[in-house]
């Protein structure tokens, strides 16, 4: 017994040490949303997608499957068992309290928006709508109690409806995580623990928040230039790297790690761990505007990581086989529906 529990001592201490090289070799400064920060025009081509697919995007998408697969293969083993087992022994705390964790996040997120008061979900949704602030407001109050977190999910769907029509649905792919989080409240209120396809209420909020990071990483591929003016005023972020290398690993590294997130247990639940730390990380780089703004991805990444409930998996191909077609499927949809609302590049 005592052997048992020193090997797994040794699992958490080399589990811990991973995530922590990771997030330094790892450019999670790219992380920071871009909308933000810097100037940008939706409306403008992207960058052609055979100038994206070069040689470079090719190897670091290879390794990036390869790390993929390799973390599959491995959840099947003896050390992927210890590795869940060392996650749920540190997280067995929190576990319990994911709800309060969300809605507490929540509440402050919404309360944050009143504050800023012209601001629709993210700083760079702007509005000059009155009542905004004031429902905004009112989804943190309904956050307070479990009937009326319908109230406030059915809310957040109405701001993203505003922002839909205000700033257009492309730009709204962005924020697919604030109708993940909209249904969690509801399903949530409702006291439904699982939807007619089998998902949990934390299982559509982690859907939500890996589409949108698979939908940001194309970003960084189509839209460099947009993160450009971030890496000279923050050149360590770069780590030595030439920028436009370093926008495409970043939407590779990205991109794998989101997808991660809608696969098995150990996969997502390691995903979600470095993304978070990724993520505050780069709060400390750009400031109170970061954290507001990634304060419930955050918050929706800490409930993966501490969930060890087994739910029903989107796998209609092998592992690589998925991954690759998923990687296809984003740039095909990001590009293709570009097109069709903003025409050829």
């Amino acid at each position: 017994m005592r052997i048992y529990s020193h090997r797994r001592g040794q699992f958490a201490s080399v589990f811990v040490l991973t995530i922590g090289l990771l997030t330094i070799v790892c450019p999670s400064g790219a992380l920071a949303h871009v909308k933000w920060f810097s100037t940008f025009n939706v409306a403008s081509g992207p960058r052609p997608l055979a100038l994206v697919l070069s040689s470079s995007f090719g190897l670091l998408f290879l390794v990036s499957l390869v790390a993929f697969w390799g973390a599959c293969l491995i959840e099947r083993t003896a050390i992927g068992a210890a590795l869940i087992d060392t996650l749920d022994r540190l997280t067995a705390e929190l576990r319990p309290r994911t709800e309060v964790l969300l809605r507490a996040c929540g509440s402050g997120f919404f309360v944050a928006l009143f504050v800023l008061g012209n601001v629709i979900l993210t700083p760079e949704l702007k509005t000059a709508l009155p009542f905004i602030p004031w429902l905004q407001l009112g989804i943190a109050i309904g956050l307070f109690w479990r009937r009326t977190m319908i109230l406030s999910g059915c809310g957040i769907v109405a701001l993203y409806a505003i922002g839909v029509a205000n700033y257009g649905p492309f730009h709204l792919m962005d924020y697919p995580i604030f109708l993940g989080l909209a249904a969690y409240y509801i399903l949530s209120g409702l006291g439904i623990e699982r939807t007619v396809l089998g998902l949990r209420p934390v299982d559509v909020a982690r859907w939500g928040a890996g589409i949108t990071l698979m939908w940001a990483s194309v970003e960084k591929w189509a839209y460099p230039q947009w993160t450009y003016p971030l890496l000279i005023q923050h050149p360590d972020l770069t780590i030595g790297w030439e920028p436009s290398l370093y926008m495409t690993a970043a939407g590779v590294i990205e991109f794998g790690l989101a997808f991660g997130l809608i696969w098995t247990p150990m996969v997502r639940r390691l995903s979600a761990t470095v993304l978070m730390v990724m993520f505050i990380s780069a709060v400390f780089e750009f400031g109170k505007v970061d954290a507001i703004g990634h304060s419930m991805i955050i918050a929706i990444l800490i409930a993966v990581a501490v969930d060890k409930s087994p739910s029903p998996q989107w796998r209609p191909a092998p592992a690589p086989i998925a991954y690759a077609l998923a990687l296809a499927a984003t740039l095909a949809a990001y590009y293709g529906f570009h097109t069709i609302l903003y025409g050829a590049a």
